[in-house]
């Protein structure tokens, strides 16, 4: 007994399916978000001075910074180190994220925070928390927040485009009424010229009418 062959979609089909997949926002492109730049301004460390720096965001592993060593130094990161990236954000979900120091009774917590796709602008976001650390985040397709912003921008656009145009309508309505008004004016004016000069070929008749009817008695 032969089964029948398994049917399958034509491959044109499965072409497009996948273009229309691909084409679907965040479906191709990972929001990993990297750090470029950190400085901490204290340590809370009891018989090291150096701190042992870590990263963590809730149902992530642990990051540790092993350059960090110091305080009040700037410390830029070209985002290729082995320990990068950081994390993956979402689109529409924020994480729960933290930056502490690992110590042997108990890490000191710098700050934690949510950090979310839509705060990144030109995807680059800055967290500082006083008198802890300052450091910037980049995440190139975290652009939630150019979205938004262009968003918000395109709207004022927008309007101000129709105004625009609402105005030039309004405009050009009342160019138009003016000329018609002038040009009823100017035929109105011409009637009355027309009857002036007609009432006076008619007077200048009459009066030649009876110069010719005296003329002919006398």
């Amino acid at each position: 007994m032969r089964w029948p062959r398994p049917i399958s979609p034509p491959r044109p089909l499965l072409v497009v399916l996948f273009v229309a997949l691909c084409s679907i926002p965040g479906t191709t492109s990972l929001r990993l978000v990297t750090l470029d730049t950190i400085d901490i301004f204290t340590t809370a460390k009891w018989f090291s001075s150096k701190p042992t720096l870590y990263f963590r965001c809730n149902g992530d592993n642990m990051t540790y910074f092993p350059d960090v060593k110091e305080a009040n130094l700037i410390y830029t990161f070209k985002g290729e180190e082995s320990w990068q990236p950081l994390m993956e954000l979402a689109e529409k979900k924020c994480k729960r994220c933290g930056l502490y120091d690992d110590d042997f009774f108990k890490d000191h917590v710098f700050d934690e925070w949510e950090m979310c796709s839509s705060e990144f602008k030109d995807g680059k976001y800055t967290h500082f928390k006083e008198g802890q650390f300052n450091a910037t985040f980049l995440c190139p397709n975290c652009t939630g927040s150019a979205a938004h912003h262009s968003g918000s921008e395109v709207e004022p656009k927008k309007t101000s485009v129709a105004v625009i145009i609402v105005l030039s309508v309004l405009a050009s309505v009342l160019v138009i009424l003016a000329l018609f008004g002038g040009y009823k004016y100017w035929l109105k004016k011409k009637r009355e010229r027309d009857q002036l000069r007609f009432l006076k070929l008619f007077e200048e008749g009459d009066d030649m009418d009876d110069e010719l009817g005296l003329s002919n008695e006398i």
